[in-house]
């Protein structure tokens, strides 16, 4: 079972919920309990004593899809006896043009940040330790939410696939919370097209009339960490070889099998050398979702 936070007002677009105590907590067995509280206790009893790993999806996901796709690609998650997932929904739909609406999703990233810390500072004190994983603009929700959680909770890993945010945000926007981490990982790919062409377009726009770093920066998921070697506590991740030919959609986006064709198992993600030929990987359904959550598995939790 996975249990879901979920800071969305409403179930595609809007705005997140206005206080803490309006966050829904839900399962994919219970998507629409009575109220708010009604499964919080539930989920506050999983997390004790727990090392916990909260998951977000990126930028025009509605509630279904993040359910969808979170519930999924925690199968493929391998956490250990004391490690639980807790998959995180957001409202990053919450405009209508894809790439472009990346200011204004922003904002809402930062929003759903600010209300997850405050949610997490109420009610996981019991929990042993928190990491996060994050696609896409999910990476601003987990940095602003570990930024706001100011040392109030022991914090171990952070790992940001496809990250649709500057590559120069560990050493400048989010430093702060880079500096709070055990272990920082990223995952990026030259193939990602979205990050591309979309990401530049709407940061671009982003860098005139909104908040963040200046508008002609790459995107993290595309470029990596810029400059490469910072912070001290980020592990050395290659990018992606392009013969895995891994897309902004290849890391948690479930995909239904066709017939006949095998899910995807748990496999840990091949360890890449730079200059080097890249070793092959399965191509069965799913194949790079269950490599992108063996990979996160492999960081979780780091040493204290």
């Amino acid at each position: 079972m996975t249990y879901f936070i979920d800071l969305r007002a409403q179930k595609s677009g809007g705005d997140p919920v206005s206080s803490v105590d309006d966050v829904f907590v839900r399962t994919d067995e219970q998507l629409t309990p009575s109220s708010p509280a009604a499964l919080a206790p539930d989920l506050i009893a999983a997390i004790q004593g727990k090392d916990v790993l909260l998951g977000t999806h990126g930028f025009n996901v509605d509630r279904s899809g993040g359910m969808t796709n979170l519930s999924h690609w925690a199968d493929w998650l391998q956490l250990g006896a004391n490690g639980i997932f807790v998959a995180v929904l957001w409202p990053g739909d919450s405009s209508g043009i894809h790439g472009v609406d990346y200011p204004v999703e922003g904002n809402e990233a930062i929003k759903s940040g600010q209300l997850l810390a405050g949610y997490l500072k109420k009610n996981f004190t019991g929990a042993n330790s928190l990491s996060f994983a994050s696609h896409s603009l999910g990476a601003r929700v987990v940095l602003q939410t570990i930024q706001d959680l100011s040392h109030s909770l022991t914090l171990k890993t952070v790992t940001l696939m496809a990250g649709a945010i500057d590559d120069t945000c560990l050493s400048g926007e989010y430093k702060d919370a880079a500096t709070q981490m055990c272990r920082i990982s990223v995952l990026a790919s030259h193939k990602d097209a979205v990050l591309k062409w979309a990401f530049p377009a709407g940061n671009f726009f982003a860098g005139i009339v909104s908040r963040g770093d200046p508008y002609w920066h790459g995107a993290l998921g595309r470029e990596g960490p810029n400059p490469p070697n910072q912070p001290s506590n980020i592990c050395q991740t290659p990018i992606l070889p392009d013969s895995w030919n891994f897309g902004h959609h290849s890391y948690i986006n479930y995909q239904t099998p066709e017939a006949g064709q095998e899910l995807a198992k748990p496999v840990a993600l091949p360890v890449v050398v730079p200059g080097a030929e890249a070793d092959p990987i399965p191509t069965d359904a799913d194949s790079q979702q269950a490599l992108a959550a063996g990979f996160v598995s492999t960081r979780f939790p780091c040493a204290p």
